[in-house]
């Protein structure tokens, strides 16, 4: 599917990765707190060009729209909307925010636009539903998820070794208002 209109928040540029943001990728990754909740390493130009080719194969396959989030053309965030498989009810959401740029309000901008995108763009799919996961430890997740309209549904058992920790599951649904497109 070709999805023609992306996303847009308030003060931000979300587009597609290119290759041209290794560097940034390689330098956002440097932040310890990141790397803590996040699974694929970027230390070098190599991992940077393996990583954006996952996303740009996840985009082509329509299982992954991972979006380069951009503040005065400076790298700050990344979103990803995630779906195990295109045209189910259920998607997730995913993100993470350069240090510099963190409780500047990026992430929850950034998480609003894609959920309201998203539930537009695949709404003849019959998507129904947006989680935001994260592992309890996680503070600053879970803010964004209440900022951004995702209520807490649940709490998930941890799955060692990947997920040591127990987890929130927090949702929001189309039919409920919350896809309403508020950040644009």
């Amino acid at each position: 599917m070709t999805v023609a209109a992306g996303p847009r928040a308030r003060g931000l540029l979300l587009r597609p990765f290119v290759e041209g943001d290794a560097p940034a990728l390689v330098e956002a990754y440097r932040d310890a707190t990141l790397r803590r909740f996040t699974r694929v390493p970027v230390d070098d130009a190599e991992q940077a060009a393996h990583w954006l080719g996952l996303q740009g194969r996840g985009r082509a396959e329509g299982t992954r729209y991972s979006f380069a989030v951009l503040e005065e053309g400076v790298l700050v965030a990344n979103v990803a909307l995630k779906r195990g498989a295109p045209g189910g009810p259920v998607a997730e959401v995913g993100y993470w925010t350069a240090a510099a740029a963190r409780g500047r309000g990026v992430a929850p901008r950034a998480v609003e636009a894609v959920t309201a995108w998203a539930f537009r763009a695949f709404a003849a799919e019959g998507l129904d539903r947006i989680d935001l996961l994260h592992q309890v430890d996680n503070r600053a997740s879970c803010r964004v998820a209440v900022k951004s309209g995702y209520a807490l549904r649940e709490v998930l058992t941890a799955l060692p070794p990947e997920f040591p920790l127990d987890g929130h599951r927090h949702s929001r649904n189309r039919l409920d208002g919350s896809g309403d497109g508020r950040s644009e």
